[in-house]
């Protein structure tokens, strides 16, 4: 059966798909940064006997995996490759050789997993009808996201796909175990860059200045009724504010206040409506306090919508590979994710892979300087990748 031979080629290449994580863990490169990650990806494909590669997106690539009768179905596996800004804490022989820069949310697992599917799926290609295309995406962390910069370089075309696979760790799910979520799965992600300017002054003299500390602090509490009050509460929303900067002193009240947040939702009418009335309630605010309100919201990443028939189709093929017990729901998860660009154009389904191992303390989340994997799970990355692959291509 084809089933088992994948597994028995996920198993036959784990050890070289744990090398090239390890490879890529160690050298690490930022969002469109990443054109060492590029180069070893390419290198990797032809070594692996795959030909129809091309650059998208400047380090991005798309490559495809012909089998019988390539023009039936195409369905694409998508793979991100940038790192973070972290100083890694982790002492293994794998570590960050860039300083300052990490891999503290498993990309590099995710491209180690898409190499090794994509290994296996050119050794059965004679074995599966359609088409398989590869995407290396950059830049997820960075908006606008590597994703919408690739559909732009229309790697959704030539050919088109069906439909398209995302695979991303979960260090809450332990290794051996995925997870799945029909319809709505995460949220869009907006930035917000605010600017209270008031008259600075003498701390103790408040008849001389317009205090901008005080304009800013009565603005954020306010600007939460935008979740409290405005949304309807069965659509979720988070509103959170992560830096507030104001340069003064005890005695010193300063011009300006700066303010940095985050906007999330799973709804696009109410998004757009929750922009014009952050802007309405900031302004009245500030405008009120006699100070002056510069606002702006950088849009980011769409909501995550997991094509409903599409996902079932790819829990039942998890469920053959992996066992009943071994497939999860998951929740509504707040976080963003660019393959929301790619869910936005074509049935997709993006599902997470558990990388958890308490005994081994692996147990530290995304984007932390401790952030590690079980690698033992990277088995189940390629070749339950590979296997989901194939299964689509056959249904439908």
């Amino acid at each position: 059966m084809l089933k088992d031979k994948i597994k028995s080629l996920a198993q036959a290449y784990k050890k070289e798909v744990i090398a090239n994580r390890r490879h890529l863990h160690a050298n690490p490169e930022l969002s469109f940064k990443e054109f060492k990650t590029a180069e070893f990806v390419e290198g990797k494909l032809r070594e692996i006997g795959i030909s129809e590669i091309e650059k998208k997106a400047t380090t991005g690539w798309s490559a495809l995996i012909k089998g019988k009768n390539p023009e039936k179905k195409v369905v694409a596996l998508r793979a991100d490759m940038d790192a973070l800004p972290i100083i890694e804490a982790n002492d293994v022989p794998y570590k960050s050789q860039n300083p300052g820069v990490m891999h503290a949310c498993g990309h590099d697992a995710h491209t180690a997993s898409l190499l090794g599917a994509a290994k296996i799926l050119n050794e059965v290609k004679d074995q599966f009808e359609g088409t398989i295309k590869l995407i290396f995406q950059p830049g997820e962390e960075l908006v606008p996201g590597g994703a919408s910069l690739m559909i732009k370089d229309k790697v959704l075309e030539n050919p088109r796909p069906n439909a398209i696979l995302g695979q991303h760790v979960m260090p809450m799910i332990p290794a051996g175990k995925v997870g799945f979520r029909p319809g709505l799965y995460m949220a869009s992600t907006d930035e917000l860059y605010i600017t209270v300017t008031g008259k600075g002054g003498h701390g103790a003299m408040p008849e001389t200045f317009i205090d901008p500390v005080l304009i800013a602090s009565h603005m954020i509490v306010a600007l939460q009724q935008i979740v409290s009050r405005v949304a309807n509460p069965k659509i979720p929303s988070v509103l959170s504010f992560g830096r507030v900067e104001a340069l003064g002193a005890t005695n010193v009240i300063p011009n300006e206040v700066k303010i940095q947040g985050t906007f999330r939702t799973l709804d696009e009418a109410w998004r757009a409506k929750a922009h014009e009335k952050m802007l309405q309630i900031a302004q009245g605010i500030v405008e009120g306090m006699g100070g002056r309100l510069d606002f702006e919201i950088r849009k980011g990443y769409p909501f995550l919508k997991n094509e409903p028939e599409l996902t079932a189709r790819s829990m039942e093929a998890a469920r053959e590979y992996l066992g009943e017990e071994n497939v999860l729901d998951l929740d509504i998860w707040m976080a963003a994710e660019d393959f929301a660009f790619f869910s936005q154009e074509i049935d997709g389904c993006f599902y997470r892979l558990g990388t958890r191992n308490e005994a081994r303390g692996i147990v530290s989340g995304v984007h932390t300087p401790t952030f590690d994997i079980e690698e033992d799970a990277l088995e189940i990355g390629a070749g339950l990748m590979a296997w989901l692959a194939v299964s689509e291509l056959a249904k439908g």
